[in-house]
């Protein structure tokens, strides 16, 4: 498998008929990120993503990139709408995983003085870690309404400014979802999992608005040097991690049934237009609606925290959501490829949607300027907002890079970084830690990252997004 240097920030896999290659693969990345990605699998499933049917132009790799279950996290492929096929492996266990930048209209120096106590009402408010649940007396009727109906349903009941929607990527709702494709399992895994944020790399954190890059679009998002701004990252919880393993079993058997030979199980799929896939899709659906209602409900219970801190309600404080946006999803999108309209199902994993100015997907408030992008950095570095640009459009099918990516596994992280290092090194920077178990602190470690500066300027220097804003935390909740 050679890999061919295109320019500093683009190196590509040539399509081998003889591997069962359909089409190319396209890395965004420096070569020392190159490099760290072939110590992994990462260019090998990329590569054996490119033998699926129906693809429609190259598998990408963003500079986040590395190995994944079947499909790299940091990946991008396109299959036509008519013939091609849907992969749970090439979107991810953790269905509509994401992040959402909520703004306010105070200073460093008017959090400060109360972050302590910030951070405790967050951190009591919030619920987060392994089987964490928020007890809202939910039925499973709500759960349908939620499945189906999606932010805008926990709007209606109060929890939400009527204009959220307006600022959530699909306005908090994709169409299509059916809760009769989710299983019993899913729907009791997912019931009382709303509003929390859950483990691993999930977490809230309040940030400063350290540097602005880029001053028009800047102040079209609201965003200001020394703004305070809170980040959420996460998603759809158990509910979505069993749609996935409830259809890669079902997959398993659709395969053998169609004698269908893939070379690695774990990118099974569905054909379009089958049985099988649209249930799938339904699912699937259901779940993207459940992390967007999700962080819709944490999304309240921040605001309900700042205005137990600061004695002022949320919209005196100016806590309006700046965007949120998905990063393992596949979505129904039409796109300009090779000179005629492609409809296509695009697969983002670990991957968010970019789109330049004009789309009519992008909220009124933004189309004159793009699509705001929302990068999160590993805890106690830097995190960006960019904005999605003409080169996505042309190159990525409107994609780019979601975070910053790792470089270690979670046990090997846990192993390698001492937790009173990782504390340490939060206290040097003056970040507030509020985290339920310590011991696994170093999970999510700055070392066990790449540099996200890095990953971003990469992006950046591809066309296919541009930086406006580098935030830094001032204070972080985790499970």
């Amino acid at each position: 498998m050679e890999l061919e240097k295109i320019d500093d920030v683009r190196f590509e896999i040539k399509r081998d008929a003889s591997l069962g290659m359909n089409t190319d693969v396209r890395v965004y990345a420096t070569h020392p990120m190159v490099e760290k990605m072939k110590l992994d699998s990462t260019l090998h499933q990329a590569s054996n993503a490119a033998t699926l049917p129906g693809i429609v132009g190259k598998v990408m790799v963003m500079p986040d990139g590395h190995q994944g279950y079947g499909f790299p996290v940091g990946g991008v492929v396109a299959f036509d709408a008519d013939s091609g096929i849907i992969s749970p492996g090439a979107i991810g266990f953790d269905i509509n995983c994401g992040v959402r930048l909520i703004k306010t209209d105070l200073t460093e120096k008017d959090v400060r003085k109360n972050l302590d106590k910030l951070m405790d009402r967050l951190f009591a408010n919030v619920p987060s870690g392994v089987g964490s649940k928020l007890k809202m007396g939910l039925t499973q009727s709500d759960l349908k309404k939620v499945a189906e109906e999606g932010a805008g349903y926990m709007i209606s009941k109060g929890f939400g400014f009527e204009n959220d929607v307006e600022r959530i990527e699909e306005n908090g709702a994709i169409a299509g979802a059916d809760i009769d494709d989710v299983s019993q399992m899913a729907r009791k895994r997912g019931l009382e999992a709303l509003g929390t944020l859950g483990a691993g790399n999930h977490f809230l954190e309040v940030q400063k608005v350290e540097k602005i890059f880029d001053q028009k679009i800047a102040k079209a998002y609201g965003l200001s040097e020394g703004q305070v701004v809170i980040m959420v990252h996460t998603g759809s919880r158990g509910f979505g991690h069993q749609v996935c393993s409830d259809y890669l079993k079902i997959l398993v058997e659709y395969q053998r049934k169609n004698d269908i030979k893939i070379v690695d199980p774990e990118l099974s799929y569905a054909q379009i237009g089958t049985k099988e896939c649209d249930q799938y899709i339904g699912a699937m659906n259901a779940a993207i609606n459940f992390a967007f209602t999700n962080r819709q409900i944490i999304t309240h219970l921040i605001r309900k925290s700042f205005e137990e801190t600061f004695s002022k309600s949320a919209d005196a404080l100016g806590m309006d959501i700046l965007y949120d946006v998905a990063h393992n999803i596949a979505k129904y999108e039409e796109h300009q490829y090779m000179g005629r309209r492609a409809n296509v199902y695009i697969h983002r994993k670990g991957a968010t949607r970019a789109f330049a100015k004009g789309r009519e997907e992008i909220p009124k408030i933004y189309r004159s300027v793009g699509q705001p992008v929302i990068i999160p950095g590993s805890m106690g570095t830097a995190s960006y907002v960019l904005c999605g640009q003409e080169g996505s459009m042309k190159e990525t099918f409107g994609s780019t890079c979601h975070g910053s990516g790792r470089v270690m596994s979670r046990h090997q992280a846990i192993r390698e970084i001492p937790m009173e290092r990782t504390f340490s090194d939060l206290e040097k920077k003056h970040v507030v830690v509020r985290v339920r178990t310590r011991k696994l602190i170093s999970e999510e470690a700055e070392w066990a990252y790449k540099n996200v500066d890095d990953v971003v300027g990469v992006v950046e220097r591809a066309g296919i997004s541009n930086i406006v804003a580098r935030n830094v935390p001032l204070g972080v909740a985790k499970g």
